[in-house]
């Protein structure tokens, strides 16, 4: 029989507190454990050419990890219609990972399909969880007791991916609409529509909004349309990136630089102003995840639509090749 594992797509990734672990999820409810601290070993001799995970295991048969983040205790993982939390330790040491608390998405009347957690971000000093959903709804939970603390409601299609910082939230959705939440007055302060900009629009390619980012001045968006560059005092396009043939499934911040993927096989770094300053080959003709750290070792990790994820440790260009495959 062939090992399913190898085709497959990886949707979310994330390291462990200790950040010597990277954990990636797939399409089939399996998630891979990678010991980063044996990948990079500079002792070995020979770097095989692909790089193992030390073992996987299974949240939930044949159902999508859609998402995953980190706390200090927890490793979280969002699935179809459920948010369950597993100890560290016991992924980062026996092996044999146990489940320690489950959180139901609340179901609609109106439908007994379960909805996908598609994005979460983890408030530390709050101890909630914000999960982005594809019944179009942002939910918050205390994960004292996983108690339902509120939803956020407005959008009219599902929601790709959330975003924080300080006291703003960002959605983007399918709907093709990003929405900025005001988390102090839980209220949406402004709602902003990029396929009705025509500095960024591609209507070939849909309105929708795959990513969005936060920092201190800046919105980072895109989807169907541009990935583009806001302003958000004044809420006007600064940058629209000239990647015209690239739908957008990732939008990150790294210092001065941004970097973004989606459907191409490539990753790529770019300037405020939309200078290209580095382009990595991915194993994967979509990218949909990609995650980085600064210590205790330098990685970014990029995944997508296969089994393959690859690993820079420079960021500017792919050092390794890991693979979900098992031994």
């Amino acid at each position: 029989m062939v090992d399913r594992l190898l085709y497959n797509t990886v949707l979310s990734q994330t390291f462990s507190p200790c950040g010597n672990f990277l954990l990636a999820g797939n399409t089939y409810g399996d998630i891979a454990v990678y010991d980063l601290q044996k990948i990079l070993s500079p002792g070995e001799a020979f770097t095989p050419p692909l790089r193992k995970a030390e073992y996987h295991f299974t949240v939930n048969k044949d159902v999508q990890i859609c998402s995953m983040v980190t706390t200090e205790k927890f490793l979280v993982t969002g699935t179809v219609g459920e948010i369950q939390g597993w100890d560290w330790k016991t992924i980062t040491s026996s092996k044999n990972p146990k489940l320690c608390w489950s959180i139901q998405i609340p179901s609609s009347k109106d439908t007994l399909e379960k909805t996908d957690v598609n994005s979460m971000f983890y408030h530390e000093q709050q101890d909630v969880l914000y999960a982005g959903c594809g019944d179009n709804k942002i939910y918050v939970f205390s994960l004292d007791g996983g108690r339902f603390i509120r939803k956020f409601e407005g959008h009219e299609d599902y929601i790709h991916c959330i975003s924080h910082w300080g006291n703003q939230l960002a959605s983007a959705s399918e709907d093709g609409s990003v929405k900025l939440w005001d988390l102090n007055h839980k209220i949406c302060s402004h709602t902003i529509q990029p396929h009705m900009n025509s500095k960024v629009a591609r209507p070939d390619y849909g309105k929708w909004v795959g990513a969005v980012a936060l920092n201190d001045d800046w919105m980072l968006c895109g989807g169907g349309p541009k990935l583009s560059l806001w302003h958000l005092r004044s809420l006007d396009v600064t940058t629209s990136f000239p990647l015209e043939d690239t739908g957008v499934h990732i939008a990150l911040f790294y210092d001065d630089r941004i970097m973004t993927g989606g459907s191409c096989p490539y990753f790529y770094h770019l300037s405020y102003t939309g200078d290209v300053l580095a382009q990595i080959p991915s194993s994967s003709t979509s990218v949909y995840s990609a995650v980085y750290q600064e210590s205790p070792l330098k990685v970014l990790c990029i995944a997508g639509s296969s089994s393959k994820i690859d690993l820079c440790t420079n960021f500017s260009y792919r050092d390794q090749i890991l693979s979900f495959a098992r031994v």
